[in-house]
């Protein structure tokens, strides 16, 4: 399942980088890069409140979010976000892959079983966005069956995350630590003060987890852990398909992911852990 959410990432990922989706949130009255993220990620939701999105996206400090939301809902609504969220990432992905249409028209509807097909309960951002309603342009509904399972697996990741102890920033110490990311990178983008991140530092070093700047051989097993339970809830969505639907959704989306890459429209390394080789 690893394997397949480094596929469905990129096509995801578009929505954070590409020019036409920066484009459409300023467009519907979003300012600045942070209140186009929060409140185009966070718009299947609804009008929520800053609390509810420091809790869904868990890695953010609660700082960085209040500066975007609740303000954002003054500039705009939920509804005109995720439709304008929608169209843009399809047209971003026209863009980046002119040839997309016969294989979206494939794709979609094989991650829409698999989308429809899994219980929403617990998972917050996975069950607003399977509520969208479905699209009728296939590479809009390829693109959101794609957000709907990444979300998914976020989901199960931050349950995993929490019931681990961690807390948002000590979950970014022990990611850096074990993927060899800049700790600058995941603090600043994620908006810690460098304080912050020490304290989180501090907090692992009192559980045995962390020590002199790298993981301890009990940070790095409950971070293989973590990460391999998150991989096993990843796969609840898929189990009900029969093996050619799977089989034409991982060679399906390896393509496009691919494209998207080759495009380069997303940065490496980045603050998602996403590795270049997709």
């Amino acid at each position: 399942m690893r394997a397949l959410w480094t596929r469905l990432e990129p096509i995801h990922a578009v929505t954070y980088f590409a020019p036409r989706c920066l484009a459409a949130n300023r467009r519907v009255g979003l300012k600045g890069f942070w209140m186009g993220y929060f409140a185009a990620r966070a718009a299947p939701m609804g009008t929520v409140s800053s609390g509810t999105v420091t809790a869904t996206f868990f890695n953010f400090s609660p700082g960085r979010v209040r500066r975007a939301i609740p303000d954002a809902w003054d500039f705009t609504n939920p509804l005109s976000v995720v439709a304008a969220r929608g169209i843009a990432a399809a047209s971003a992905l026209r863009e980046i892959d002119p040839e997309i249409e016969p294989l979206a028209e494939s794709l979609a509807p094989r991650l829409r079983r698999a989308v429809e097909s899994t219980p929403g309960a617990g998972r917050p951002l996975f069950l607003a966005n399977r509520e969208v309603p479905l699209p009728s342009d296939p590479v809009e509904a390829l693109w959101l069956g794609a957000t709907c399972l990444r979300e998914h697996r976020g989901d199960g990741h931050v349950s995993l995350l929490t019931a681990a102890g961690l807390d948002g920033c000590e979950a970014l110490v022990l990611f850096a630590a074990s993927e060899g990311l800049a700790p600058e990178m995941l603090r600043e983008s994620r908006g810690w003060s460098a304080d912050e991140w020490a304290g989180a530092e501090d907090r692992l070093r009192s559980r045995g987890l962390f020590a002199s700047g790298t993981l301890s051989e009990a940070g790095r097993a409950l971070r293989v852990r973590i990460e391999t339970d998150t991989d096993a809830l990843a796969a609840a969505p898929f189990d009900a398909l029969p093996d050619d639907d799977r089989a034409a959704l991982s060679a399906g989306v390896s393509t496009v992911a691919r494209r998207v890459l080759d495009a380069e429209v997303i940065r490496f390394p980045n603050p998602m852990g996403l590795p270049r080789a997709g």
